[in-house]
């Protein structure tokens, strides 16, 4: 069985200290020990951000790609391959701002793979713009007088659209954190898990403190029952003085992609014949 130094990357780490990262990196660790995977069974695949320098500081396989397009990746990458445990690293700018047409339209597939959004409400790698997350009234260097958009709600938005699983976990409870990775990742389906992550540089506001007064967790409340839809939309919308972390909602009985087109009956792709394929009949398409 893989131990978390079976993990351990040699890559220099270039977060700044105290970064909600660290807390998102030890989780995810711990939760790939837990659910026994070993790194050749891992594909981390990510897009551009701090969030996205995770996957250097993992020794498994990873793919890092443009700007917002981490899952189409990941996607291709399942269908493929599905014996890979497929995790996408992302931030709140890469995946609910640039890449938010292929966060709705993966969720639709429902392809089976876990994402993990590292959520600080602001862009850190390009030095502190406002994000779709930004609560509204934020001062930023682009948005001088604030913030006057409304925030993406992407727990409720995962919801609405039919994700499976949709979770909230917090950086600095990497224990905590790894439960949810895990069964986000036992969950056969698209799994969302966005982890509110302080941004020690850029944000002043939602900061360690700031969460510290407001977060609690589902798991204590025995009358939550993350099945139920109608509470879960009501959750997934809960913001201000009061954060939920936990799992907020699981369906049952959904089928996946590979599932509904029939690939998950027949050999994935990685394992087929490519040089004995005849593709003269399409060339022919093309002359």
């Amino acid at each position: 069985m893989a131990q978390i130094q079976d993990f351990k990357s040699n890559d220099e780490v270039a977060w700044c200290p105290g970064c909600g990262d660290f807390g998102i990196l030890n989780g995810l660790k711990k939760a790939l020990v837990n659910l026994g995977k070993a790194p050749n069974e891992i594909l981390l695949v990510s897009g551009i951000g701090q969030a996205a320098k995770l996957p250097h500081y993992i020794k498994c396989n990873c793919f890092n790609g443009l700007h917002g397009r981490a899952l189409p990746v990941a996607a291709a990458a399942k269908l493929a391959n599905r014996e890979l445990t497929v995790i996408v690293t992302t931030g709140d700018g890469d995946c609910y701002g640039e890449g938010g047409n292929h966060f709705m339209h993966n969720i639709r597939r429902n392809i089976d793979m876990t994402v993990i959004v590292h959520n600080n409400q602001i862009y850190g790698l390009t030095k502190g713009q406002a994000s779709p997350t930004t609560d509204p009234g934020y001062v930023t260097k682009v948005q001088t007088k604030g913030v006057i958009l409304e925030p993406f709600h992407p727990l409720s938005v995962a919801i609405a659209l039919g994700a499976g699983f949709v979770a909230r976990g917090y950086s600095r409870d990497s224990d905590h954190l790894a439960q949810l990775i895990v069964e986000g990742v036992q969950y056969k389906g698209f799994a969302l898990i966005d982890v509110l992550q302080p941004c020690v540089t850029f944000n002043k506001i939602n900061t360690y403190e700031w969460y510290s007064k407001r977060i609690y967790k589902l798991e204590d409340d025995k009358s939550y029952d993350p099945q139920n839809k109608s509470a879960a939309l009501e959750k997934g919308a809960e913001w201000g003085e009061r954060i939920p972390l936990g799992v907020i909602y699981r369906a049952s009985g959904k089928q996946t992609y590979e599932e509904k087109s029939g690939l998950a009956q027949k050999k994935p792709l990685v394992q087929e014949d490519a040089l004995g394929v005849d593709i003269t009949p399409v060339l022919k398409d093309f002359m």
